[in-house]
């Protein structure tokens, strides 16, 4: 890990330690960093899923099915047929 100095807005990160509900300074900072990085990434495969959607690349009904979708507590597994495509 590199140690740095660097001047922050302590409002800023007072707020960032609340809502992450972080105790140290530096575990504020690292979990922010890892949220933003997580946050922007779940943005960018959004828009690259809306992306094959819109080509045709990938069948979006196919995955809003909730038929595909794993049972549930006390649901059998032979009531549930997977639907795939050119099978």
């Amino acid at each position: 890990m590199t140690k740095i100095l660097v001047d922050i807005d302590e409002d800023a990160l007072a707020a960032a330690q609340h809502v992450l509900r972080t105790r140290t300074k530096k575990d504020t900072v690292n979990q922010a960093l890892t949220e933003v990085v997580a946050r922007i990434n779940r943005a960018q495969a959004r828009t690259d899923l809306a992306r094959l959607a819109a080509d045709g690349a990938m069948d979006l009904d196919l995955l809003l099915d909730k038929q595909n979708y794993r049972p549930g507590p006390g649901e059998k597994r032979d009531d549930v047929t997977p639907k795939r495509g050119g099978d």
